[in-house]
């Protein structure tokens, strides 16, 4: 578990931040790779000092946990049954850290290129403390809501990808678009960065869907097995369509696709086949290639195809678990609607629809307030400077 603890931290610092951090321009590269770098930092303390206890902390009515394990207060060396009964609780505790560092990581492939970065702390903290935890809370937590109702959520569908995807299409609408978008070329600076970002996080993945069966078992194994299978199935997916749709296929695609698959199989991860698993890869290829391709047609400025690849992939993800979910795979979870139970596809879709909504509703609430008190972008003119001079000061490259 320490091992896959490791396993996702690398996903954020250096995969997230490569994979970023190759897409924006050059002159914005410092000040991206810096997002997910400082994030890793912020989050890590949040989460000791009270993040871990709003979001794993005994139920206050199925919506948050309670501030009884503040600062780590009796989260110790022993197990905690309801969590993680062979390991150390301070194992699941950090582990779960992992993940409340990368989901707000995400959402800044949204903002890239324009965001102020002192607001960009603060927004962060308070995304983490009012958005993911109580989510995770719902969806993960002894007694929240959604799990108590029967969401399936093996890895994060719905409170990673799902919360970070909406909360980054909020962003994106508030933020507006970068100077010169749509008139100006704004291409990828270092695309072998991004596909070394993408084979990290491919990589890293294991961490996150295998680790999240808690033991090194056959779930494990199961989880492990069927993320390899829809990843790569997903890579083929998006380099096909892309292919087929333009004529030829490009690398970034490819890797693209690769992220989309991890994205869709996270929620369904300790619960399908890898027939099933294949499937929801090729879904995940398609589907989010084609909403990638719907960004510039709706008329907004996700930089980095969050909305895309996270938003849609999480969504198509979680819903997919309610089809192809199987007790013959995992007796602890359910059947899906293809294996008899047609009451499990509704919970998921409850679940995608709680999740849409409270993510997006906060998410323009808390930027609302920080971009009265505020301001949520740099000034025009150091938007055109980069990111890098404008904010910290310092160049990606001296050429």
């Amino acid at each position: 578990m320490l091992t896959s603890s490791a396993l996702v931290l690398m996903m954020t610092i250096p995969g997230l931040f490569l994979f970023y951090g190759g897409l924006v321009r050059g002159k914005n590269a410092l000040g991206t790779i810096m997002h997910s770098f400082i994030i890793t930092a912020l989050i890590s303390v949040q989460w000791v000092l009270w993040g871990y206890s709003v979001s794993f902390g005994p139920d206050i009515g199925g919506i948050v946990g309670s501030l009884a394990w503040v600062g780590l207060s009796g989260v110790g060396l022993d197990p905690n049954p309801d969590y993680a009964a062979t390991i150390p609780h301070q194992t699941f505790m950090v582990y779960q850290m992992m993940f409340a560092i990368i989901t707000p990581a995400l959402i800044t492939g949204a903002i890239a290129e324009r965001a102020k970065f002192s607001t960009f702390i603060v927004f962060i903290l308070l995304w983490a403390t009012f958005i993911y935890d109580p989510l995770a809370h719902w969806v993960w937590g002894v007694k929240g809501w959604l799990r108590n109702m029967g969401t399936l959520d093996f890895a994060g569908g719905t409170v990673v990808h799902i919360s970070s995807g909406v909360s980054a299409l909020a962003a994106a609408l508030l933020f507006g678009k970068r100077v010169g978008y749509g008139n100006e070329p704004m291409p990828p600076h270092n695309l072998p960065f991004s596909v070394i970002g993408a084979s990290l996080l491919w990589v890293g993945w294991f961490g996150f869907n295998a680790g999240s069966a808690l033991a090194a078992d056959g779930l494990a194994t199961s989880a492990f097995v069927v993320t390899h299978t829809a990843t790569a199935t997903a890579a083929l997916a998006w380099m096909f369509s892309e292919w087929m749709s333009k004529g030829k296929p490009t690398v970034l695609g490819a890797a693209s696709g690769a992220v989309a698959g991890l994205v869709a199989i996270t929620p369904a991860a300790g619960f399908v086949s890898p027939l099933s698993a294949i499937i929801i890869g090729i879904g995940g290829g398609v589907f989010c290639y084609t909403a990638c391709n719907l960004k510039a047609k709706l008329g907004y400025d996700d930089s980095l195809d969050v909305v895309g690849v996270h938003g849609v992939g999480g969504t198509w993800g979680a819903i997919a678990t309610g089809l192809f979910a199987s007790k013959a795979i995992n007796a602890a979870g359910a059947d899906g609607l293809f294996f008899g139970n047609p009451g499990q596809l509704w919970i998921q879709i409850v679940a995608v629809a709680a999740t849409w909504v409270f993510a997006f509703v906060g998410t323009l609430v808390i930027l609302g307030i920080l971009k009265a008190l505020m301001g949520l972008r740099v000034s025009d003119e150091e938007e055109r400077m980069g990111l890098d001079l404008s904010q910290h000061n310092e160049k990606g490259y001296s050429l």
